[in-house]
């Protein structure tokens, strides 16, 4: 229950007129005795309200239509709106995100991912773990042409990136540490205006208090990188081996770039030391990790 009035207050507390929509949803449903569907509320709210119920959970699928998740949790958070943004502050999931612990896998892939950097200043290790990857990815460069290697690389590492981040970060725990750090802020700026000492000092020690969440935040937000590291590196350590003069060259041995014409070496720099490979996967990758994260609706950035 205690979840779902979170939800609810949050997204009062980021639209006032959110508690009147869910007014309406929650009668129309016979205070969550019935299911709703989108054509009973359309007169009455927007579409753009109906659609963040359903993105938050509030609204969830039923036999015909949608229902409350949680009927009890919703009436008791719009009894209790006014004080949503306190509520907010000192709830159990911004609590949870000081508790935030890594698994000794998670541990492992970090180590991992050191020991991988290592590969590109050392040669040997470039060359075993080139050498590694290669029993895979060489039959697809013999297939098709390096830029399009390149290519098909960007997207399977946008695509394993964006799902990481969608499984290991916990959304909801860094939207509760946000919207507790935006009620700190709003506070102190009003303590400040009206002289009150006693509030800021108050104030003052919740933000003390808040530092340990936001190690929990930097652990939340660390942990979906280390394993994308772990499973990129190998990646790049392949790229890198095989442009290097000691592999013989890839076909073509040129590239044209947007914006930077060409034909250019896969080993000419761009951007200061950037060179070719390195700015074409990255054009890549920006491409199509952002078409992975609309065909999937998959967000990675709290609300």
């Amino acid at each position: 229950m205690a979840r779902t009035a979170q939800k609810v207050e949050s997204l009062i507390a980021e639209d006032s007129a959110m508690a009147d929509a869910l007014s309406v949803v929650y009668e129309r449903t016979d205070e969550g005795s019935d299911e709703v569907e989108w054509g009973d509320v359309s007169d009455d709210i927007t579409s753009g309200q109906w659609g963040r119920m359903i993105e938050k959970g509030i609204l969830v699928d039923g036999i015909h239509g949608f229902e409350l998740a949680n009927p009890d949790a919703v009436e008791s958070a719009l009894d209790g709106s006014t004080g949503s943004t306190a509520a907010t502050a000192s709830s159990p999931d911004v609590d949870d995100v000081e508790g935030t612990t890594w698994s000794k896998w998670d541990k492992l892939a970090a180590v991992a991912s050191i020991g991988l950097f290592a590969g590109y200043s050392i040669k040997s290790v470039r060359g075993v773990v080139g050498g590694a990857v290669d029993v895979f990815i060489g039959p697809i460069e013999s297939a098709v042409p390096f830029y399009v290697v390149i290519m098909i690389l960007a997207m399977l590492t946008g695509l394993y990136s964006t799902l990481l981040q969608d499984n290991l970060m916990d959304m909801d725990k860094m939207g509760a540490y946000q919207q507790r750090m935006k009620d700190i802020q709003k506070r102190q700026k009003e303590a400040r205006e009206k002289g009150d000492e006693q509030e800021m000092e108050r104030i003052r020690e919740e933000q003390m208090e808040a530092m340990g969440d936001q190690m929990g935040m930097f652990k939340e937000q660390f942990r979906p990188m280390v394993w994308t590291m772990f499973l990129t590196i190998p990646v790049f350590l392949w790229m890198y081996w095989r442009i290097g003069t000691d592999t013989g060259a890839v076909v073509p041995q040129q590239i044209i770039i947007p914006m930077a014409g060409g034909p250019i070496p896969w080993q000419e720099g761009i951007l200061g030391p950037m060179q070719a490979w390195i700015i074409w996967y990255f054009l890549c990758s920006m491409a199509f990790t952002q078409l992975i994260r609309k065909a999937l609706n998959i967000q990675t950035t709290p609300t």
